[in-house]
């Protein structure tokens, strides 16, 4: 195992194979199991199934070891045979569920938010995945996809917790427009990644090691009754549902109305800014921070209609400092924040909640970062008072929620 795989501790378990009961569900796609006491995080599997694992990762004295399940002894009713060959122990790593029923996925996603809201949060909360429209039986939904290059200059994609490339013949979570690209037949030799973008208007890009070779320069992605502009490689939704999925639920939420002064945080080219914006009118004020200069490039071009927006490029923590530009407003009603999957972190989360806005939306695409924040704004006087989870990454372990948080006493 190479990549990501930690120090070993004592002497290497690895290639070890046991027979084990799999437990519950565990956060990031893979369930537990036990052996003399020691937590087993185990691939491959599902709750209640008895298996035959094989260790990939662990010493004699680690506390857990990783390992695969290489054979199904007794297997779970949701258990199906996966629809891409190159899903299983030692294949690709971007699925985690290709051997599970959709309908259980979104229970096992369900079932890992709500242990991390409990464990790391405190908070009880059922939770329910939705499906969102954009794909076909999990298939077919991905329109941003990078490739791994191996060394004899073959597009694939890599093992989990490894940097070794699978060469594949084609992805079957990747959108029809960007399988039409067939990267994986074309070499590309020098290269070290392959990213292909299918905006949701046709237009299709290739990128080789961050430069363009098929495409504009950006592409037009259409969501929330505009035009968005995306330079190559920069953020969107991979899901072509995800993003007028997201900024209803932001705006079911937040409630938005004419005159409110709202905050849209790492706001990438400014899709929930343009959403606020139209809502709170020009009486109100909408002010966006994102740390990328391009994608702040292009937010502006996207809302040049919209004078009642203003957009600032820094750090979220230090634009919202005291030591931040001038003009950064310190009050708002309604602030959202889209942060990277490390979370918000609790010096943004405490210079939120120095602007007391009346509500607060939190778009997460980690769960454990969510539950985190949560607790933060939680001894500030903020609760969690709703929560919608979405299933923007079908086959794989990720999940996006939107949760709501308002002051316990509102103001």
């Amino acid at each position: 195992m190479t990549g990501r795989a930690r120090t070993v501790k004592g002497e290497s378990v690895v290639g070890t194979e046991l027979v084990v009961e799999v437990g519950a569900v565990a956060h990031g796609g893979v369930c537990v199991a036990r052996h003399e006491g020691r937590a087993v995080f185990v691939r491959h599997t599902l709750p209640g199934e008895r298996v035959r694992i094989r260790v990939t990762e662990g010493g004699t004295e680690d506390r857990f070891w990783r390992a695969d399940a290489v054979a199904v002894l007794t297997p779970s009713p949701a258990r199906v045979e996966p629809p891409c060959p190159w899903s299983g122990p030692g294949r690709c790593g971007g699925c985690d569920w290709q051997h599970v029923l959709l309908p259980a996925q979104r229970s096992l996603k369900a079932a890992v938010v709500s242990e991390q809201l409990k464990r790391l949060a405190g908070l009880d909360v059922a939770v329910t995945v939705e499906p969102v429209v954009g794909d076909v039986d999990g298939l077919d939904w991905r329109t941003r996809v990078t490739y791994a290059v191996d060394a004899g200059g073959r597009a694939g994609l890599r093992q989990h917790r490894s940097h070794e490339v699978v060469p594949i013949d084609f992805c079957r979570i990747a959108h029809p427009e960007v399988r039409a690209a067939r990267v994986e037949d074309g070499q590309w030799p020098g290269a070290e990644t392959v990213e292909v973008v299918a905006a949701n208007t046709g237009e299709r890009q290739v990128i080789v090691d961050g430069e363009i070779v098929e495409g504009r320069a950006h592409v037009a992605e259409e969501a929330a009754g505009r035009t968005w502009r995306v330079s190559g490689g920069g953020f969107w939704q991979v899901h072509p549902g995800a993003a007028n999925t997201l900024v209803n639920a932001v705006l079911d939420g937040v409630s938005a109305r004419p005159g409110e002064r709202a905050m849209d945080l790492y706001c990438g080219v400014g899709l929930f800014a343009g959403a606020l914006a139209d809502v709170v009118g020009p009486t109100g004020s909408v002010f966006g921070v994102e740390g990328s200069r391009q994608a702040v490039a292009d937010a502006r071009r996207n809302l040049h209609d919209v004078p009642w927006v203003r957009l600032a490029t820094g750090r979220v923590d230090r634009v919202l400092s005291s030591a931040g530009p001038a003009g950064v407003p310190d009050a708002a009603d309604i602030v959202v924040l889209d942060p990277p999957r490390e979370g918000a972190k609790s010096a943004v989360v405490r210079r939120i909640v120095a602007r007391r806005p009346r509500v607060v939306a939190y778009v997460a695409c980690d769960p454990a970062a969510l539950a985190r924040d949560l607790a933060t704004f939680a001894g500030h006087g903020y609760r969690l008072t709703s929560l919608r989870a979405f299933d923007l990454f079908p086959m794989t372990h990720h999940v996006e929620c939107v949760a709501i948080v308002e002051p316990d006493r509102p103001s």
